[in-house]
């Protein structure tokens, strides 16, 4: 399966790794042509983030598994766009 997006949820401890060291990880798996990592909330221990991660032929085994080598922690998929191009989602209006 071509994997072109992952918009992942991940939380990390409020101290280590830091997000570059997230950013770093990701950038490293084979497939990865770029990555955006959002912080949507931050509490007294952890530290919650929207990762979307772009490229061709994305190994999701290898991603999930340079987050949690780095001690992060994945959550969920919250998005994910395979095939020979890109998808935009439409909103349905009701």
């Amino acid at each position: 399966m071509n994997i072109r997006r992952l918009l992942l949820d991940v939380d990390k401890a409020l101290e280590i790794p830091s997000i570059l060291e997230i950013a770093e990880a990701i950038e490293g798996v084979k497939g990865v042509e770029g990555a955006n990592i959002t912080v949507t909330d931050i509490d007294t221990e952890t530290v919650g983030m929207e990762v979307t991660i772009e490229g061709d032929h994305i190994n999701y085994t290898d991603v999930e598994r340079a987050i949690v080598k780095v001690g992060a922690a994945l959550h969920s998929i919250d998005e994910i766009v395979v095939g020979g191009r890109m998808v935009e989602r439409v909103p349905r209006s009701r």
